[in-house]
């Protein structure tokens, strides 16, 4: 699903709602996640999962290009964890 779907996604389930208060308010949602992720802290959505972030250290890598070794600086990458209901739906049989 890409955002566009999920706008009409919302906009259908919401009719009461204008296409731009739509649009305002998952841009709202998608900000604050974005943002709390940037300060360091974890997003937690009781039945879906939790986003946070992990650290990975600086590294000696490889140029697949050339072969040549290339430092790789420390940083901080995203992480989803799924919740336990996800992970039910997921695994239904």
């Amino acid at each position: 699903m890409i955002r566009s779907e999920l706008l009409q996604a919302l906009a259908k389930e919401n009719p009461e709602l204008r296409a731009e208060d739509v649009e305002s308010a998952l841009d709202t949602f998608f900000n604050e996640i974005g943002q709390r992720l940037a300060d360091g802290g974890r997003v937690e959505l009781r039945g879906f999962g939790a986003f946070s972030t992990r650290h990975r250290d600086s590294r000696v890598g490889r140029n697949p290009r050339t072969g040549e070794s290339v430092e790789v600086p420390e940083k901080r990458v995203p992480y989803f964890k799924p919740g336990k209901e996800m992970r039910a739906r997921l695994n239904v049989t």
